[in-house]
């Protein structure tokens, strides 16, 4: 216990464990938008960006997580920009977005002579990377994530249940859809950075589907998401401290180990 006491106030180790618990809140109420919005084409879409963002700030010599947020919502514009035609359906605007980012990636790491195998080090984030001036942004887009979720709730379930019905409610639905979308290509970029682009789905995927399984409403899913995801990033970090495991591996092996326990029958509720 004496040992761990002390590394947890290692600076690496008590911001990483901060930006986890922070993290394992918040991620989990954007997948919840990302699975009912049907968003996971754009999910693939966004992790190139963050590579992209990877190249550019490497060949700039630019914070990482700055460009990676920037590059994201432009790159988030130009694919709703891209589905305004409706020849372009939401997977293909995704698909063009994704090969240009990658085409990009390998321009700018060609250009100026940026070695692949740095940014391809994004695809295995680490929490004890952060700085504090990461820690604090993380928690700004928590903090605007769950505002944005309490205080327009009920245009959320609408916009989930129907977009058309939303929409002759007199409800904002490019608004909020576009607000939604952008907070996610937030979150993608801290993912990114957290845990990397093949583990991403221990935060933001998994709670949400651990979470379904145990969910009557809307509201249940939202909470338990949350709480879900709060539960595997905490205990997740602290075990792999103490056992010097790779904070993402246990994470996602905690996450998966809670979706395949069987749920509870649970009783048929409403959709909100």
């Amino acid at each position: 216990m004496t040992d761990i006491a002390y590394i947890l106030t290692l600076p690496p180790v008590y911001k990483g464990l901060l930006a986890m618990v922070v993290a394992g809140l918040g991620f989990p109420a954007s997948g919840v938008m990302v699975l009912r919005m049907n968003l996971v084409p754009m999910r693939y879409m966004l992790m190139h960006g963050v590579i992209l963002g990877g190249a550019i700030s490497l060949a700039l010599q630019l914070p990482l997580l700055p460009v990676s947020i920037a590059l994201n919502v432009v790159l988030v514009l130009v694919m709703l920009h891209l589905t305004k035609d409706r020849r372009y359906g939401f997977g293909l605007a995704s698909a063009a977005t994704m090969v240009f980012t990658m085409a990009a990636a390998s321009l700018v790491m060609h250009i100026w002579d940026v070695p692949a195998k740095d940014t391809l080090q994004l695809l295995w984030g680490s929490p004890f990377a952060l700085n504090w001036i990461d820690v604090l942004l993380l928690g700004g887009i928590a903090v605007l994530l769950l505002v944005y979720i309490i205080l327009n709730f009920r245009t959320i379930s609408a916009l989930f249940f129907d977009q058309e019905i939303a929409q002759s409610l007199g409800m904002a639905v490019s608004l909020h859809y576009t607000t939604m979308v952008l907070i996610i290509a937030c979150v993608i970029a801290f993912a990114m950075k957290l845990l990397g682009a093949l583990l991403i789905d221990a935060l933001l995927i998994l709670p949400v589907l651990v979470a379904d399984k145990r969910s009557n409403s809307l509201k249940q899913l939202f909470l338990r998401s949350c709480l879900f995801g709060l539960g595997v990033s905490l205990f997740g970090f602290l075990f792999a401290i103490t056992t010097d495991m790779p904070p993402s591996g246990t994470i996602a092996l905690l996450s998966a180990l809670l979706y395949l326990l069987p749920p509870i029958s649970k009783k048929q509720g409403n959709a909100q």
